[in-house]
């Protein structure tokens, strides 16, 4: 049917980034339909792969900007691989491919739009690249070994105790069993460390207990049209249950009306000001259909430090995002308890300028759908985990719980989350 219908160019079927990703669903499964089929649907069916393959020769380099990029160069090479007309494909994907790795992977490992989805999709590209060339007796070129052997470790250092992906930045918690499979191809073994540093993430890891900290800021222009208002958010899971999360991302079409919504500071565990995002998104409108819908205006200043004391783990990071309009910066510090049965947490807010008027805070921690809330005397909230495991969330002020929302994987999950609020006025709060 979709050939009968697509016998000529049109959008979006004939998109580089559209083209690329269809070749590479069938290289990977099209033996199910190619075996024992009828010869002449046979023959029509390559004669249009090979087509959509020239296509893509020509116009791979015109694919946006990021993960749909990477993914035009690696079924151009595939393509030389798997179809006989024109082996030089080969040469050429890889050498786009080399390009785009050099430019969207970083030195130590993470996607250049901070997002561990887009990281995971382009090892998955990379590992699928890399075993086509060894059954086809090719040999493999070093700058795959060594993307390959950076990122390896960087997915580790996004991966939660149930396997899964943190949501930041776009994307959703991927799957366990596909993340684990991938992972087994890197021979190196490599752990993940404790700071990505030109990602921008802080990873604290005792006991059971994994915090995952965002500490960067926004990815460059092109790179930033699914990058999020999310600086300073942190993600908390015990064993395999998630129990601070971010809202996540609207990764499927049908959720493509929660999009800005996710990608605000508000769906993130973290403080707003003035119930303002600490940055901003292209609207809907002609310049967002030519340059994508980028996020700006967003922190250019991030410290960062940490240390160990007999308290455990402490980062502390800061950014300028609101000063521009407010005046005042945030700070966050977090500690991990060495047998990381205690998360202790301070969000300071310094006025550079001196205001006038109280600006009012939200701090906002997102609990996974999974946990329950209930309230103690004295006001603590008591969250109980699926296995029975129960934590106690205390703070210095009284807190609300509100209604929230939770995007990880294919459906939209009504979840809580814990509301601390207060104001800022001449000094520091």
């Amino acid at each position: 049917q979709w050939l009968r219908r697509n016998q000529r160019y049109r959008e979006p079927a004939f998109l580089p980034h559209i083209v690329a990703r269809r070749l590479i669903h069938l290289f990977c499964h099209g033996r199910f339909v190619v075996v024992n089929s009828d010869p002449l649907w046979r023959s029509r069916l390559f004669v249009s792969l090979r087509e959509q393959a020239r296509l893509l020769e020509r116009t791979a380099g015109e694919a946006p900007e990021g993960l749909p990029r990477i993914e035009s160069a690696a079924a151009l090479a595939l393509s030389g691989l798997c179809l006989e007309d024109n082996s030089l494909r080969l040469t050429a994907g890889l050498g786009m491919l080399e390009t785009e790795l050099s430019r969207q992977i970083l030195p130590d490992g993470g996607a250049i739009d901070r997002s561990p989805y887009t990281l995971a999709e382009v090892f998955r590209l990379l590992v699928m690249v890399m075993d086509t060339m060894v059954e086809a007796g090719e040999e493999v070129p070093q700058f795959l070994h060594n993307a390959h052997d950076r990122m390896a470790p960087t997915i580790r250092f996004f991966r939660h105790g149930d396997g899964k992906l943190a949501l930041f930045n776009g994307g959703a918690e991927g799957d366990d069993d596909t993340l684990s499979w991938l992972l087994s191809h890197d021979d190196a073994r490599g752990k993940p460390f404790a700071f990505a540093r030109h990602s921008g993430y802080q990873r604290l890891l005792a006991g059971r207990t994994l915090v995952l900290f965002d500490c960067g800021v926004p990815p460059p222009g092109p790179f930033s049209c699914h990058a999020h208002a999310g600086c300073l958010a942190f993600e908390l899971s015990a064993g395999p249950q998630r129990i601070v999360v971010n809202c996540g991302a609207a990764a499927l079409p049908c959720h493509r009306k929660w999009e800005t919504v996710l990608r605000a500071t508000a769906a993130h565990s973290t403080a707003t000001l003035a119930d303002t995002s600490n940055a901003t998104f292209l609207p809907a409108g002609w310049l967002s259909r030519l340059l994508g819908k980028r996020l700006f205006g967003g922190p250019t200043d991030v410290e960062t430090s940490r240390a160990e004391s007999p308290r455990g783990w402490t980062v502390v990071a800061s950014h300028n995002a609101y000063v521009p309009r407010f005046g005042v910066r945030h700070e966050r510090e977090l500690t991990l308890s060495p047998q990381g049965l205690a998360l202790t947490g301070i969000d300071r807010f310094y006025p550079v300028v001196r205001r006038r008027a109280p600006l009012p805070f939200a701090v906002r921690f997102h609990i996974h759908p999974d946990v329950r809330l209930s309230r103690a005397q004295g006001g603590d909230i008591l969250l109980k985990l699926p296995n029975g495991e129960g934590w106690r969330f205390r703070a210095g002020g009284p807190v609300s719980v509100e209604e929230s929302v939770y995007l990880g994987g294919e459906q939209v999950r009504k979840t809580e989350q814990l509301v601390l609020t207060g104001s800022v006025g001449e000094g520091p709060a």
